[in-house]
Order: structure tokens, then C-alpha cells, then sequence
């Protein structure tokens, strides 16, 4: 399998490398210019193409004839970074791949979701000031998960809790909504997430579903072992 990681440079982004080389895929990772020496670790194992991650031409380039691509949706700046990226990758990836895109609990797809206070101020009152200090845009993830939902591509958006670094716990446990019990710990090892996403591109009982995940060690899963998915 040929497999593009999208954000290869970043922390969520170099366990998906790690895991895809793992697999014996063939692996080629968009990162910024100036990021490119973040994965030196993997040279000789893995092709880097340069540039914006937003960039039309560069992700034309970098999925072409790939079997999946891995997107590390990053709301990053207030212009738009996300949407772009994503609407990149769905009008260039080759027809029939798999995509899978990573963001927040805060997308949700019906509206069947449930929110703590917590979640909710956080979203609110940090996406705010992200804005306003122009870091970050939680609204941009938003819009480009809107446009991912739309599509017709074999798309999954994998839906993180909060994430903590650590040795593997294994394949994160998942629901269709937040509120579920099972998620309540809202805490999952990073390594675990790009696990997820990995698998998920043989898994076709995921394309088109919106899993929110939680680690499958964390306190939540092993007080509700045994309730059914959905």
C-alpha cells in the first residue's frame, strides 16, 4: 500500500509514519519546508515532498497513485489552513483511495453529540482566544470537516479525546458520540490515535463514520467493558 501522511512532521504525525513504515507501506510525507529535518529519523525510508500542506500542487504531487491518505487536520492561523487542506485532498487524491483525517472531539456530525460544561467553555472561551491572538481557528476544522462530511470520497474522520504521550495501550476504543459513557475519561495515547487512523484504512466498516475515540485502557472503557458500539 501506498500511503500519504499529510502533517508528516508533527507529533501525531510522525506515529503515523512510524506505524505505516511498521506495515510495510510505502510511505510519502508533506511537511513544511522548514520541518523537513523533524524527520531525518526516516531517511531513506520514506519520500518528503516540501510545502504547505494547503498547497493545491503540492498535495497533487504527493498523493498521487497513493492507496490512503492520513490528514493531521491542524487549524492553524486564521486563514483557513484546515479547509484548505482538506479540500486539497479531496480534489486530487486518486478515485477509491482511502482517506482518513484526524481532528477534535469538538466536530460532530449529526448533531447527536453530547458536550460537557468542561468541553464546552473550553471550546468557546480558548477557540476565542486562539482567534483573537490569530493562532489557531477551531471554526476552520469545522468547515473542512463540513466539506469531508459532503464528499463522496471513502472518507473517516477520526474524532480525538485529549492526548497524553506513553507506551501503546493498543487500538483505541470508539463510538458514534461523545456523551457515551465509555468515552467519559476523555484521554487516549497519542501513539494510539495514529494507530487508529493507520488501521482504519483497511477497515471499510469505517468509511463514512465519524468515530470518537478514548484509549482502550482508560477508566471509562474498563467501567463499561461490555457496552455494545453505536
Amino acid at each position: 500500500m501506498r500511503v500519504c501522511i499529510v502533517g508528516a512532521s508533527g507529533k501525531l504525525g510522525y506515529y503515523l509514519v512510524q506505524h505505516s513504515l511498521d506495515r510495510g507501506y510505502e510511505v510519502v510525507g508533506v511537511c513544511r519546508e522548514r520541518s523537513v529535518p523533524k524527520l531525518d529519523v526516516f531517511q531513506g525510508r520514506m519520500t518528503i515532498v516540501p510545502g504547505s500542506t494547503d498547497d493545491p500542487d503540492v498535495i497533487k504531487s504527493a498523493v498521487a497513485a497513493c492507496d490512503g491518505v492520513l490528514v493531521v487536520l491542524v487549524p492553524r492561523g486564521v486563514h483557513g489552513y484546515s479547509t484548505g487542506t482538506a479540500q486539497a485532498v479531496l480534489d486530487h487524491a486518486p478515485p477509491g483511495a482511502r482517506l482518513v483525517f484526524s481532528c477534535g472531539w469538538h466536530i460532530t456530525r449529526d448533531g447527536k453529540d453530547v458536550y460537557s460544561w468542561k468541553l464546552k467553555a473550553i471550546v468557546k472561551i480558548g477557540g476565542r482566544l486562539a482567534r483573537l491572538a490569530r493562532f489557531a481557528d477551531l471554526d476552520d476544522q469545522v468547515e473542512a470537516t463540513r466539506r469531508i462530511f459532503a464528499s463522496d470520497t471513502r472518507w473517516t474522520v477520526v474524532r480525538g479525546s485529549d492526548l497524553e504521550e506513553g507506551e501503546s495501550q493498543g487500538l483505541p476504543i470508539w463510538r458514534r458520540h461523545v456523551g457515551d459513557p465509555i468515552l467519559e475519561s476523555n484521554l487516549t495515547r497519542r501513539v494510539d490515535f495514529a494507530l487508529f487512523m493507520v488501521e482504519a484504512l483497511r477497515n471499510d466498516e469505517l468509511v463514512h463514520e465519524a468515530p470518537a475515540i478514548v484509549g482502550r485502557l482508560a477508566p471509562s472503557v474498563l467501567a463499561h467493558a461490555n457496552s455494545p458500539a453505536g
